[in-house]
C-alpha cells in the first residue's frame, strides 16, 4: 500500500513538472522573456506569427517557428532587445523584450511561456459582438446562433481604415480586425471603365475581405497637366462606398499627381463590380463618347 501511494505521488509530481507553463497576457504592454545562453526556450503563441528579428541578432539568436510555437536559442549573451511577433492573418503585432545571460552551474531549464490574449474592457475597433437574442415567440423561438454578429463600427468604415493602414502606416500601428483576410487580386485588371470621364490611369494595389464585403485599394494617377477634383459619383461600378486618400490630383509630374481610392463592394470582388466596357462608352451626359 505504501509503495502504491509513493508511486502515485511521484507520478503526479512529474506530471506537474512536465506541464508547467508560464502564462503571460498580451495587453499592449511589452512582455519580458529572459533567456539563458545555450538553453532553448519555447514560446506558445497559438497563432501563425512571423518574427521581426533585428539584424544584430541574426548570429546571436536562433529562431524557429512551427505549429504556433516559437523555439528561441541564444548562442551568446544578448542585451535587452525588443522583438516583434506579427499575426500573419490579422496583422496584429505583439512586442516581446528578450535578454540572454550566462546560466549558473546546474541551473534548471526555464519553463515554456504561453502568450494569451488579455481581457479588454471595451471591444476593439471593428470587432464583432455576440448577437443579441430577439424576443422569443411561439412562432419564432429565439436562436442567437442564427443571428448575424453585430459590429461596433460599420464594416465599410472598418475595412477602409484597415486597408489605408496596411498600405501606409507602420505595421506596429495597424489595428487588428477579427476575421479580415487579404485576397489575391489581378494587378493587371483592366480599370479603364472605372473613371472614364477623367484623364487618369488606375491600377490595383491590394484587396481584403471581411464577412461578405471586399475592399480594394486602387492607385489613381493624373495623366494631364490639369488639377483634378475627385468626385466619387463619377466612378462607374457597383460599390457600397468609395473613399479617396486625397480629394484631388495635382498636375502630372507634381508630387500630388497620385492618390489611392478605397472601393468597398459586397458579395463579390472589384472585377465583378465594374461596368462592362460596352456600357462605359455611353456618356453620362447623353450620347456616346468617341474613341
Amino acid at each position: 500500500m505504501m509503495r502504491a501511494f509513493v508511486a502515485a505521488v511521484l507520478s503526479l509530481t512529474l506530471v506537474g513538472v512536465v506541464q508547467a507553463v508560464e502564462i503571460q497576457r498580451w495587453e499592449r504592454i511589452p512582455l519580458a522573456l529572459p533567456l539563458v545562453v545555450g538553453q532553448e526556450r519555447i514560446v506558445f503563441v497559438d497563432q501563425n506569427v512571423r518574427v521581426g528579428l533585428p539584424k544584430h541578432l541574426v548570429e546571436k539568436l536562433r529562431v524557429q517557428s512551427t505549429g504556433g510555437a516559437l523555439y528561441l536559442l541564444a548562442k551568446e549573451p544578448i542585451e535587452p532587445t525588443r522583438l516583434q511577433l506579427q499575426n500573419v492573418a490579422t496583422g496584429e503585432i505583439m512586442l516581446v523584450d528578450i535578454a540572454a545571460s550566462e546560466g549558473q552551474p546546474n541551473q534548471p531549464a526555464l519553463e515554456p511561456i504561453k502568450i494569451v490574449a488579455g481581457e479588454h474592457m471595451a471591444a476593439r475597433y471593428g470587432q464583432s459582438q455576440p448577437p443579441q437574442p430577439a424576443p422569443a415567440t411561439t412562432d419564432h423561438p429565439s436562436d442567437p446562433e442564427q443571428q448575424p454578429a453585430r459590429r461596433e463600427t460599420p464594416i465599410p468604415v472598418v475595412m477602409t481604415r484597415y486597408a489605408a493602414q496596411m498600405l501606409y502606416a507602420p505595421l506596429r500601428t495597424v489595428e487588428p480586425i477579427e476575421g479580415i483576410t487579404q485576397q489575391q487580386v489581378n494587378r493587371r485588371l483592366d480599370l479603364t471603365t472605372l473613371l472614364p470621364t477623367q484623364p487618369v490611369t488606375a491600377s490595383v494595389l491590394g484587396a481584403w475581405r471581411l464577412d461578405d464585403f471586399w475592399v480594394t485599394a486602387v492607385k489613381l494617377e493624373n495623366t494631364s497637366t490639369q488639377h483634378l477634383i475627385l468626385d466619387p459619383r463619377e466612378l462607374m461600378g457597383d460599390f457600397v462606398s468609395v473613399t479617396f486618400q486625397h480629394g484631388f490630383l495635382g498636375a502630372k509630374g507634381d508630387a500630388s499627381d497620385t492618390t489611392t481610392a478605397y472601393l468597398v463592394t459586397q458579395k463579390r470582388g472589384l472585377a465583378q463590380s465594374l461596368v462592362p466596357g460596352a456600357m462605359a462608352q455611353i456618356d453620362p451626359k447623353g450620347g456616346r463618347r468617341e474613341q
